[in-house]
């Protein structure tokens, strides 16, 4: 990880094509990880443990790489709030929507309409102003994204279904606020140092709801050390920093049409690992979430 300072402008390299990519890969992970490990533990105590790992092992590289801190004071704080929304309401209502039941399509499906809401609120927070074209992108990858998960809707016994989609509405308020405050108060910061003070407070955060609300017992099967160990070192540590890297470098619009493409993704990875079937108009819906992004992505 490297250094970066408010005034540090994009290096043009040809490899920088492939951060959105690789981050929509690492990302779409997070899902499966979920499924692999909550049969094994309550969804706040896991969050609470993930993040309390992530926090020990970035003190260790920033005492080991002397990784400068902000200036005290208002930095810390900024960088911690944008942690707590970013890491601990959206992934904690992530975790809990699909620990009460809720599919993780459906859930992802909630969480997609991050880029519309993030395009509603930009041009007033951040002074972005969203092209009619990314306007088309955005509606056009909803509309993939909704064909991809569209089946699984009549999974949930519909007396359920509105309890389990208010974890998942409180993560997608999270996960837009969160990208929204980081590209306002602090877009760039020293990500080693940076995800110490994100990921502390959402610590020491899940850890007093769970004991609070949860059992806190933890079943060590194989399965489960290898989805919190994928969930710490594959997406605490390298898909949070990508998405750290992409909300420095791009507008808040264009990095929020990448989430469109995590439900296709998590579907493709579901049919590899689990053998989910994929319905025409589940491969219709990711050609059309791919489209989309392409759209709204575009600067010019």
């Amino acid at each position: 990880m490297t250094q970066a300072t408010p005034h540090q402008s994009p290096v043009s390299n040809p490899l920088d094509s492939l951060v959105p990519l690789l981050f929509v890969a690492l990302w779409s992970t997070g899902f499966i990880g979920a499924k692999l490990g909550l049969p094994y533990i309550e969804p706040l105590t896991f969050l609470g443990l993930r993040f309390a790992i992530v926090t020990v092992l970035m003190l260790a590289v920033v005492a080991l790489a002397r990784a400068p801190w902000p200036p005290a004071g208002r930095a810390w704080g900024h960088i911690a709030v944008s942690g707590l929304l970013v890491h601990g309401v959206y992934l904690g209502g992530v975790f809990m929507a699909i620990g009460h039941g809720l599919p993780s399509g459906i859930t992802a499906l909630v969480v997609g309409l991050q880029p519309l809401l993030t395009a509603l609120v930009a041009g007033a927070l951040l002074g972005e102003k969203v092209r009619p074209a990314q306007w088309a992108g955005l509606a056009l990858g909803f509309t993939g994204v909704a064909l991809v998960v569209a089946g699984k809707v009549a999974t949930v016994p519909a007396n359920a279904l509105m309890g389990m989609l208010l974890p998942a509405v409180v993560a997608l308020l999270g996960i837009t606020a969160g990208t929204l405050y980081q590209k306002r108060f602090c877009p760039s910061f020293d990500l080693r140092t940076g995800s110490v003070i994100q990921y502390l407070p959402c610590a020491v955060a899940m850890a007093a709801v769970a004991y609070t609300t949860e059992s806190m017992a933890i079943s060590w099967t194989g399965e489960f050390v290898f989805a919190l160990g994928w969930l710490v070192l594959v997406l605490s540590l390298g898909a949070v920093s990508l998405l750290n890297l992409l909300i420095r470098r791009g507008g808040a619009v264009n990095v929020a049409s990448l989430f469109y493409l995590t439900p296709p993704t998590t579907a493709l990875i579901a049919w590899a690992m689990f053998g989910e079937t994929l319905s025409g108009w589940a491969l219709a819906g990711m050609a059309l979430a791919a489209a989309g992004v392409w759209l709204a992505r575009q600067t010019k």
